[in-house]
């Protein structure tokens, strides 16, 4: 069973000008590796240890397959170089757990 994978970023914009290329762009670079976008910031409590600067965003995938092909693909490599010029962020890829259907 193939498990879902997930992109988990914290960004913290400094720039919002320079960012602005990225965010117009972002979206279409990882449709076709079957990415979704489930969280885009938002409220966010802390409710154990420190709250991340920023916002997080987290992007599903069908796979770690997938989300990898996405990340080293020509199309976002060629904008990632905006986000982390005009902000500070972190990004993990995560495995997700196979879920009994």
């Amino acid at each position: 069973m193939q498990q879902a994978a997930y992109f988990i970023f914290t960004v913290d914009v400094h720039d919002q000008h320079g960012m602005q290329p990225y965010q117009a762009q972002v979206a279409q670079t990882y449709a076709p590796y079957g990415g979704k976008l489930l969280v885009a910031g938002g409220a966010l409590q802390a409710v154990e240890g420190q709250p991340p600067q920023g916002r997080v965003i987290i992007l599903q995938f069908p796979s770690v397959e997938q989300a990898q092909a996405w990340h080293a693909s020509g199309a976002y490599q060629a904008i990632l170089g905006y986000r982390l010029a005009s902000a500070t962020s972190d990004g993990y890829l995560v495995e997700g757990c196979a879920l009994a259907g």
